[in-house]
């Protein structure tokens, strides 16, 4: 068996062509979702960068590991104590041990652990290639070692091959000669100049004052505004994050030719994800992924494994570390009981959709907030804003409004509270199992609130009333956490 996982940083599923996207950022992406299972609702259990890949290569979640922030306690794993073992990865080992008891050789290219100070991760890797500029990287960067690491061992039996591109992160840094394959194509009308203005005199990083990447310094990507000051910096936006995927892509395809060569592409597993999404405009963020709602927590997901049905949708409910589960048992590991990461192996075989009655994601990184969605709704509850202009509850039907426009937490009070309840029972179940000793969201709050936030209060405020917004500054200065309540 042969497995390629390819990770893809900041991959918005709604960007890709086989989502339903109207411009061609994926079509070797897509060609593989034509051949395999592309799961519609999969998200994140915890966003963004390090949280999540943490609860996908530990197959447990967050509120277990400790893992949901990028600084602070939580930017670590809850320490083992008196019980740690002297080789923790046999009784508490994640995907990338449980895939090597099962008999797979792994390897990765990434530079995730390094830019995250995440050495957890390296745990279990037979190889280990870090292309030493912690998410700074392009793609041709990262895939040529992985294209000659195929060249080389390709032909070998059992193997799992990691490859972690970054190329849709801000800063949009697809090179210049790659030019802008979308320069004469439409861009989704749901973001309008009314919308662009409402923004523009709000607040918050990452709105169209202070888009993700600086508060309004120069850029020094040409590809990325320093500001949306108008329609046509929002289309720039979009066409340099689209780039970025397409850019993606285009080494996606890459690999997949250095594959065939091998004489291995019809019988190598293939998974295509991302670790989080990327809001662009939604809920008044533009190019970062800072929130828990659906559009930051959804990633694609896509599953070639030959021999087993594929060009079918799964239209079920799905967790991100379900997916590790899965792979472990097809693979013929056995999924270990502490994981949370369910299997739905046997429905995956079968061709039939199994999942989730409702996800629950959580963000301790920009802001500190937690989200569940069940059906077509999607209900968040925040307990700090991260200097954003928020509520404290929102309310969504994501099928009919899937970029979060029209907030029913008011209107629609019974399904309010239903998404309430979910999410305290979430609560209550995660805590009565767990061996850690509390929520880590109750950690963050103590620090002062989510890393990336904590300490900008003063400059924020002081950004705020130079650029006219003084009331803005008021508030926050009053209510720190964003919350008037």
């Amino acid at each position: 068996m042969r497995i390629l996982y390819f990770d893809i940083d900041t991959l918005r599923a709604d960007r890709l062509g086989c989502y339903g996207y109207l411009r061609a950022t994926s079509p070797n992406i897509d060609r593989i979702a034509a051949e395999g299972v592309r799961l519609e609702h999969c998200l994140v259990s915890d966003a963004p960068c390090l949280p999540s890949r943490a609860s996908m290569f530990t197959g447990r979640f967050g509120i277990h590991t400790g893992m949901i922030g990028h600084g602070g306690r939580c930017a670590d794993p809850w320490p083992i104590g008196r019980q740690r073992a002297f080789n923790t990865m046999r009784e508490r080992g994640g995907l990338v041990w449980q895939l090597r008891q099962a008999g797979l050789y792994p390897a990765t290219v990434s530079p995730y652990a390094e830019r995250h100070s995440a050495w957890w991760f390296c745990e279990g890797w037979r190889e280990y290639h870090n292309s030493g500029k912690g998410g700074g990287e392009s793609a041709e960067e990262i895939v040529p070692t992985a294209l000659d690491w195929i060249r080389r061992n390709g032909k070998r039996d059992n193997w799992f091959l990691h490859i972690n591109l970054w190329d849709p992160h801000t800063p949009y840094r697809a090179p210049e000669a790659f030019g802008n394959p979308f320069e004469d194509a439409p861009i989704e009308d749901w973001y309008t100049e009314d919308l662009r203005r409402a923004q523009w005199a709000s607040f918050g990083p990452g709105t169209p004052q202070e888009p993700a990447g600086g508060y309004g310094a120069a850029s020094r990507h040409p590809r990325q505004p320093s500001q949306i000051a108008s329609m046509d910096d929002y289309r720039k936006w979009i066409d340099g994050y689209d780039c970025g995927v397409r850019y993606a892509d285009d080494w996606f395809g890459r690999t997949l030719n250095t594959l065939a060569d091998a004489g291995v592409l019809d019988d190598t597993v293939i998974v295509i994800t991302g670790d989080h999404g990327e809001n662009l405009g939604e809920l008044g963020v533009i190019g970062d992924h800072s929130v828990a709602d659906h559009v930051t927590s959804r990633v694609p997901m896509i599953v070639r494994w030959p021999g087993l049905p594929g060009g079918r949708v799964d239209a079920a409910l799905h967790y991100q570390t379900d997916v590790g589960a899965t792979l472990v048992e097809l693979a013929g590991g056995e999924v270990p009981a502490w994981w949370d990461g369910r299997s739905f192996a046997p429905a995956f075989r079968n061709g039939r959709d199994e999942g989730r009655e409702c996800v629950v994601i959580s963000q301790g990184v920009w802001s500190c907030m937690r989200g569940v969605r069940w059906e077509d709704h999607l209900y968040l509850r925040v307990r700090h804003t991260g200097l954003k202009n928020l509520p404290e509850r929102m309310l969504f039907n994501v099928r009919r409004d899937p970029h979060e426009l029209n907030d029913l937490a008011e209107s629609e009070p019974d399904l309010a509270a239903r998404g309430q309840a979910l999410l305290d029972a979430w609560l209550d179940e995660m805590l009565s199992g767990s061996d850690c000793g509390g929520d880590p969201m109750d950690i963050v709050m103590a620090e002062g609130g989510p890393y990336h936030t904590r300490d900008m209060l003063d400059a924020y405020c002081a950004r705020l009333r130079a650029t006219g917004r003084a009331q803005h500054a008021e508030f926050l200065e009053k209510h720190p956490t964003g919350l008037a309540t």
